[in-house]
């Protein structure tokens, strides 16, 4: 498949002199002289005698061919004597390149590295390149060791024959043009309510998900179902910014407007202890929990910072964490104790109130 791994790569038409030493190669052999490491080359398109055509990767370079090339921009520059004079041909240049994000559903290409899917599939040919790796939602940084498993997004840029090569290789095309799977998103909504409105009596106290939480389960469940079969339940992520950020803000707004009268008269009646204590309480775990993430089991300091904001289920921490790094790192520990920390949120105060009954 040869998978490249840098997004720093041009697109230009080269007429090849007749006295070039590539005269009389073959279009592979260029496009090996051409590729970087970790960023392949190869030749979209040729005119010859005023027609294009689709290259021969075992065919001859003949002079005055004009050959559209993808490279990286340091191979263009070292090779520019051979390759000749840049030329604006803009049919040349219309050839189908393809910008698509593919989704890892395979199995076979899961849990290894873009290097060793990378030797694993080069003798398909000069391929793709990769520009970007979304996971979970943030766009990760990436290098030819980092690993990938299902549920992962690459977005790669190629000629659609090399695009579809890579389709086929990794998993499936996500070509939903901005749509959302608006039934889907609906039914996991209805299958939250429906299942948050039974409740089970435990010591006479009613035990329940109750809607908010079954909506969020229905929700997670989806979520799941989405990451390794990527066919459905598409939400484009201007939308998931907009329910982010207005249902952050939403969420903050009524908690304040409901918990200020009660913190007001909570003051009022036990007064600055029962303040200094709430603040006790709420630190003490989050600071051995990074002890224990530091020295105990040597997190990533980024992962674990997220870890700790989705234990307390605040994403605006999250933000927080993640402005001050410049990175989506703290998203990877942030998704999986902000999904148990809801669901312990949301049964606690009712095995709290059993105990004490």
């Amino acid at each position: 498949m040869g998978l490249g791994t840098d997004a720093k790569v041009a697109f230009r038409a080269c007429t090849i002199a007749s006295d070039s030493k590539f005269v009389g190669q073959r279009f592979a052999d260029l496009e090996e002289s051409l590729a970087e490491p970790g960023i392949p080359a190869f030749v979209d398109a040729v005119r010859r005698d005023g027609h294009i055509v689709t290259p021969d990767p075992d065919g001859p370079i003949q002079g005055g061919d004009v050959l559209a090339i993808v490279a990286a921009r340091e191979a263009f520059l070292r090779r520019e004597a051979d390759l000749g004079a840049e030329v604006d041909d803009r049919e040349l240049l219309a050839s189908p390149l393809e910008i698509v994000d593919i989704v890892i559903t395979n199995k076979t290409v899961a849990g290894k590295t873009l290097q060793q899917i990378d030797a694993t599939h080069d003798h398909q040919g000069p391929g793709v390149v990769l520009r970007k790796l979304i996971r979970q939602g943030h766009e990760m940084p990436f290098t030819l060791g980092t690993t990938v498993d299902r549920g992962d997004v690459l977005q790669v840029i190629g000629a659609t024959r090399d695009v579809e090569r890579a389709i086929e290789v990794l998993g499936y095309a996500d070509r939903f043009g901005g749509r959302t799977g608006a039934v889907f998103m609906g039914l996991g909504i209805l299958a939250g309510i429906v299942v948050g409105a039974f409740s089970i009596l435990i010591s006479g106290v009613p035990l329940s998900l109750t809607t908010s939480a079954a909506a969020f389960v229905a929700g997670l469940l989806g979520g799941y179902l989405r990451a390794v079969n990527r066919t459905f339940g598409r939400i484009p992520e201007s939308t998931l910014w907009a329910f982010n950020n207005m249902g952050l803000t939403i969420f903050i707004a009524v908690v304040g407007i409901s918990t200020g009268p009660g913190f007001l008269n909570g003051l009022k009646e036990a007064g600055m202890s029962l303040f200094l204590w709430g603040m006790f309480v709420t630190v003490t775990p989050l600071i051995v929990a990074i002890l224990a993430g530091k020295y105990v089991f040597k997190f990533h300091p980024g992962v674990l910072l997220g870890a700790c904001a989705g234990a307390r289920t605040n994403t605006a921490a999250l933000g927080a964490v993640q402005d001050v790094a410049q990175s989506n790192v703290p998203a990877l520990g942030y998704t999986i104790t902000y999904a148990v920390g809801n669901i312990l949120l949301i049964f606690w105060g009712v095995v709290i109130v059993l105990m004490l009954r």
